[in-house]
């Protein structure tokens, strides 16, 4: 089969070159401070004089038509610092990574993980750009499991390098969306590992399935992995959590093995199941909804 030739690197720009400056003098102050100015950073000047307040309330209104305006306002104002929050923190690998030692697991899917990996099967972790995937990927590597990533490249080879750079210092291995990147990871699955990957992003090979009462774009392949490897699937969250240690680690239940629809179908209500319990957790412009989706 064809392989489209990878895009071009986008060329290091301005805005990049602030981006690295900023997080360059972030990355000075204490874990805990950083955090919350970077939040702060986030709500009173992205969710102040940037676009993204407006994308986000467009998503909200698209996804729940019910909420009360108030309440729309109120999560578009909250996602750009929950953002801010969260990229600070993934770039601050070592110190996420003693903080996710200590946080709290639970749900009924933490006993199906801790047999599978004294059974050597692999599992198919799934989660979204919601409360922190890193701080879960970091706190069951505390507890001894070997996580692999699957992510997207970022379009700036700086900001990048940067990436990949914290989240590898903590955790490894790591698969970048790339034809060489697939292969290592089905080499790193069929050998029992354990993938963390997140279910929210949108991609054109993808079917029309119900997230949040509306249609919705969602590719398979995490379910269609799931199959074809005797995976375990699971969907887990880092949830944010007001007070000391600042997140939860829920680990539901592993998803029943059917097909890939109705396993990615149950990957989604998943999902919908925490947007609805903490809407401004989520990231929530990620253009899944496009009127030329099929």
């Amino acid at each position: 089969m064809t392989q489209n030739p990878p895009p071009t690197p986008r060329r290091v720009t301005p805005r990049d070159r602030a981006t690295l400056a900023l997080v360059g003098l972030l990355m000075r102050l204490p874990f805990g401070l950083r955090v919350r100015l970077a939040g702060w950073l986030g709500r009173t000047v992205i969710g102040r004089f940037g676009a993204m307040p407006h994308r986000v309330a467009q998503a909200v209104h698209h996804f729940r038509p019910d909420l009360p305006e108030a309440e729309v306002q109120r999560i578009a104002r909250e996602v750009p610092g929950s953002m801010a929050r969260m990229i600070t923190e993934v770039l601050s690998g070592p110190d996420l990574a003693a903080l996710a030692a200590t946080l709290p697991l639970e749900g009924p899917g933490l006993a199906a993980l801790d047999e599978a990996h004294a059974q050597g099967r692999p599992v198919i972790l799934v989660s979204a750009h919601f409360g922190n995937y890193d701080a879960w990927r970091l706190a069951l590597i505390a507890r001894g499991f070997a996580i692999g990533g699957y992510f997207k490249e970022l379009g700036s080879p700086a900001l990048n390098a940067r990436y990949v750079e914290a989240v590898s210092a903590s955790g490894a291995p790591m698969f970048p969306d790339t034809g060489e990147g697939l292969r290592r990871l089905v080499k790193f699955l069929r050998g029992g590992g354990m993938l963390g990957i997140l279910c929210d992003l949108d991609r054109p090979q993808g079917v029309m399935l119900d997230f949040l009462g509306q249609p919705t774009r969602t590719v398979l392949s995490m379910a269609e992995m799931a199959l074809r490897y005797d995976a375990l699937l699971v969907p887990i969250w880092g949830i944010r959590t007001p007070g000391k240690p600042g997140f939860r680690v829920q680990i539901d239940a592993p998803v029943p093995a059917s097909d890939a629809e109705t396993m990615t179908q149950a990957l989604n209500d998943a999902f919908a199941a925490q947007v609805r319990a903490n809407p401004e957790q989520w990231i929530w412009w990620h253009n899944r909804r496009k009127g030329s989706h099929p």
